[in-house]
């Protein structure tokens, strides 16, 4: 699908929410949170039908190399969550890079997930969701953005990437706020996190060749590959962009700052995203005294989470019901303990 169909979709989807009933989950369709230059961004909204007032609240960002995919992938694991764990699921959008005629910077990327998690926390109380207690989430890119949120979402800016610190501006901001009274306020802060099979490293990435043809995500989104931010910046020559939206090189000291528990998983077969690299992040966290968990699950590949079977070998059906088991265990352990 090119980019320039996939934003009319978008678009017209922006116009109407949907509610449809999916067994004992009522779902909130293509609700439209932001428009970055005009590009519809929106997100589905999952509430249990078990007669609560309130409920815990997730908030999910989908994988795909940040370059294909949208938030149905994250269907079924958005639908369980809701339905067996009891929480208010947000289930989110974002613009990849190839979208916008390919001209999207990884910056951008960036700043629409942090405007979502401000819409989500601003107006989930409509959805009975709880503002006061948020968990965030996402699997391969989505970790990687989800870890963004926690390591660098105190570094914004109204200037975003333009100003000489590399910060950002998110693409919703609560109406009378700007992106700095947003980080005074600590405004992007979450009471959980599960990392699942994430990406921590885009400078490293980078420098093995993910903005070249070698990176197979570009083929799978029909796209040409091209620079993260452009074509005047380039990994060599301005490492700094690229470790910016690096999570791997801002994990703080909890005596500096405190993260909140988080859950890394990963599969031990996996190559995308390997073990290794989770690893490296953990151990960051457990050098710095942040609350950690981590389990790598044996003979699981990339991808487990997604909707149905996919190109890994995974299947949602069969692979993702320990990782969700334990995913629901973690959250009930911190956002109802």
């Amino acid at each position: 699908m090119s980019s320039s169909i996939r934003w009319f979709i978008l678009f017209l989807m922006g116009f109407f929410s949907l509610s449809v009933n999916a067994g004992e989950v009522t779902v909130h369709k293509s609700i439209q949170f932001a428009a970055p230059d005009n590009f519809p961004l929106t997100l589905d909204i999952y509430v249990p039908k078990t007669g609560k007032k309130s409920y815990p609240v997730l908030v999910i960002y989908h994988g795909g190399g940040w370059l294909v995919n949208n938030n149905s992938i994250m269907n079924d694991l958005a639908t369980t969550i809701a339905h067996d764990g009891e929480f208010v699921v947000a289930n989110m959008n974002y613009r990849l890079l190839v979208d916008q005629d390919n001209s999207v910077k990884m910056n951008q990327i960036v700043e629409d997930v942090f405007g979502g998690l401000l819409w989500v926390k601003e107006n989930i109380a409509k959805y009975q969701g709880d503002p006061n207690r948020v968990a965030v989430t996402g699997d391969s890119a989505g970790g990687h953005l989800a870890a963004m949120i926690l390591t660098r979402g105190r570094q914004l800016e109204s200037d975003g990437f333009a100003g000489p610190s590399l910060g950002f501006n998110p693409s919703y901001l609560p109406a009378g706020k700007t992106a700095e009274q947003i980080a005074k306020a600590d405004g992007l802060k979450v009471q959980a996190a599960v990392i699942s099979y994430g990406a921590f490293d885009i400078h490293g990435a980078a420098l093995d060749g993910f903005e070249t043809i070698s990176n197979g995500f570009w083929l799978f989104a029909k796209s040409l590959p091209r620079g993260l931010f452009g074509d005047k910046i380039n990994v060599k020559d301005n490492p700094d962009y690229y470790k910016a939206v690096s999570p791997i090189y801002f994990v703080p000291k909890a005596s500096e700052y405190k993260l909140p528990p988080q859950f890394v998983h990963v599969g031990s077969k996996d190559k995308t995203t390997p073990p290794a690299s989770a690893q490296r992040y953990v151990d960051l966290l457990k050098a710095g005294k942040q609350p950690v968990e981590y389990k790598v699950y044996p003979g699981k590949d990339h991808a487990y989470l997604d909707n149905g079977c996919n190109w890994s070998g995974s299947c949602f059906e069969n692979d993702a019901r320990w990782p969700v088991e334990d995913i629901i265990a973690f959250l009930n352990k911190t956002l109802r303990p």
